[in-house]
Order: C-alpha cells, then sequence, then structure tokens
C-alpha cells in the first residue's frame, strides 16, 4: 500500500546492502522506521528530506509492518540549527528524547507540532538555549501522560506548604507528608522546591513553547529543573542515559 505522510526525521542509520534506515516521526502513521536506498538523487527524492532536523512530505510504500521510502521532500530544513553547535546538541538532545517517549506506530498531533514548535523557537533564539530543551520535556512528559501533580500535594490534597517534589509520589508534597515520608523512609529522590521554582514548573505545564520563547532561567533553577526531569522520567518512563546527554556535559 503506497501512503503519503508529513513527517520529521528523527535518525538516519546505515543499513546491510548498501541501504539506510530512517527514523520518521510521521504524523500518519507516529514513529515509524523506514528503509531507504542510498542513491538519493532525482526529481522525487530530496538528499536533505532524509537528514534528521528536516520537516518532509514522505512517501511510503507499506507491506505489513514493514515501510519502505519511495519519494520525499523538504517541507522545512533547519539547516540553522546545525550551523550552531549548542543548538545543535540541543535539538539532538530532543530528538532522541522524542525517540524514547514515543511508542511504536501511535500518531500523535500534538506532539508532532511541539517538536516543529521546539525546532522553530530554537533556530532563531540567540542563547540559553538548554530552557527550551526544558520546557519541551516538561510539555513531553504532560502529552504522554504522565504529568506530576503540582498545585496540592500528592498525598493528601493540601494546597498550602507546598516544601518539595516527590519523583516516587509523582509530585509535590507539603511539609505534613514530607515528615512522614522521611520518617518511613530515606526520602530518596526528594528535592526542595523554593517559590521560584515551583512558579516556574507550572508556568512550563500551561504554556506552548511559543508563549516561552523568550524566557532564559537562571542556572540554579535551570539545574534543578534538569535534575527532577531526569529522575522523573527514569522512574516513571523508564527513559534512562540518553547518548546525546554526553554533548550537554561537555
Amino acid at each position: 500500500m503506497y501512503t503519503e505522510t508529513e513527517g520529521i526525521v528523527l535518525k538516519q542509520v546505515k543499513a546491510a546492502n548498501g541501504r539506510k534506515m530512517i527514523l520518521l516521526f510521521s504524523k500518519k502513521y507516529g514513529k515509524i522506521s523506514v528503509g531507504a536506498s542510498t542513491g538519493e538523487g532525482g526529481k522525487s527524492r530530496s538528499p536533505l528530506a532524509v537528514r534528521p532536523f528536516t520537516h518532509g512530505r514522505y512517501g511510503v510504500y507499506k507491506n505489513r509492518d514493514t515501510y519502505n521510502l519511495s519519494g520525499a521532500e523538504v517541507i522545512k530544513s533547519y539547516y540553522g540549527i546545525g550551523e550552531d553547535v549548542e543548538k545543535f546538541m540541543c535539538a539532538s538532545y530532543v530528538l532522541e528524547f522524542t525517540e524514547k517517549i514515543l511508542p511504536e506506530g501511535a500518531p500523535s498531533a500534538e506532539m508532532f507540532k511541539l517538536v516543529l514548535d521546539f525546532l522553530d523557537v530554537v533556530e532563531t533564539r540567540k542563547k540559553k538555549h538548554m530552557t527550551m530543551v526544558v520546557a519541551f520535556q516538561l510539555k513531553a512528559i504532560q502529552l504522554a501522560g504522565h504529568a506530576p501533580q503540582l498545585h496540592r500535594c500528592v498525598r493528601c490534597g493540601k494546597e498550602e506548604g507546598l516544601s518539595c517534589f516527590s519523583v516516587k509520589e509523582g509530585g509535590v508534597v507539603c511539609e505534613d507528608c514530607q515528615n512522614i515520608i522521611e520518617l518511613r523512609s530515606k526520602a530518596s529522590l526528594i528535592y526542595s522546591l523554593n517559590v521560584d521554582t515551583m512558579e516556574v514548573f507550572r508556568y512550563f505545564f500551561v504554556n506552548s513553547l511559543k508563549n516561552v520563547e523568550h524566557v532564559a532561567l537562571n542556572e540554579k533553577i535551570l539545574e534543578k529543573l534538569q535534575m527532577i526531569i531526569k529522575e522523573y522520567v527514569s522512574y516513571h518512563l523508564d527513559i534512562r542515559e540518553l547518548k546525546s546527554e554526553d554533548f550537554l556535559k561537555e
């Protein structure tokens, strides 16, 4: 069966017999692996269209559970991202995170738009790109159905005295419940939150990336959010070390 779909190339790898595989986040089918020949010439096949950071239109043949590329054209190539090392590292991390959080073959128009919004924002952004990475991750976690509770204690429902974030409990906890947790266990994966960090958390969840593109977090808040997100996705989504994470540490 032949079909066409918009898509975002998440990854490209070499395969056997002179072929390559592209991991495509397609609008119609979700995350799929598509086989392509190395000969990329011809009017129906743009070499740029099968490279990461490209939003394109793809013609594919579906044979049971396999997909093969028959045509590809670029809608938008985010070449500006590749011209800046920091942008490239941050965008590579986001594409790998997207790959991990997306289930196979499950379309998500909202997640598709989120990835495009991130690429749009980062390509034109001048600095503090990690702020957008954190904002993207929080929105992606929300769309994946794993958003933490941020407005009331996840244990007792109290809205006052919210003092920390419990990764294992899945949200903020009040001082009373924090004390109970600490008495019953070693209180691992619990992080204290000041008012500013709490507000940033909530702000990113209720606003689109386009609405926060001019936000630049200070280093202390950014580091705290990165730490919490890393532990949260590891515990609740089983997303652990990403290969591109090493780029961000350099």
